[in-house]
């Protein structure tokens, strides 16, 4: 389940980000809302906040993969010691099987 929020968290951000026209930063463009009003006058300040935006949208991004990166890690290895323990159980069951077939030849 947290999988699937981190995923959908990334993709959204990744949306987010990719609506940017023009150069970011750079003033108001004629579409609809607007950047804030840093962004709005354009300009080094403009371009600088867009840059810290960028930064912290990047930054944001390589938290989200080393998370999904380690959860995917621990379920590999909880699958693993999963496996080991259907295969002990596996052996143990054809030794009882193997016991019952000893068992059955001797009554006969």
């Amino acid at each position: 389940m947290a999988h699937r929020q981190v995923v959908r968290s990334f993709m959204t951000s990744a949306r987010v980000m990719g609506h940017n026209l023009g150069e970011a930063g750079a003033g108001a463009g004629k579409g609809g809302g607007s950047g804030g009003s840093v962004r709005d006058a354009g300009g080094a300040f403009g371009k600088l906040e867009a840059a810290r935006e960028e930064e912290y949208f990047h930054k944001l991004k390589q938290a989200q993969l080393k998370d999904l990166k380690g959860q995917i890690s621990r379920e590999i290895e909880h699958h693993e010691q999963q496996q080991k323990n259907h295969a002990e159980v596996i052996a143990r069951h054809k030794k009882r099987i193997e016991e019952l077939n000893n068992e059955e030849k001797n009554l006969k």
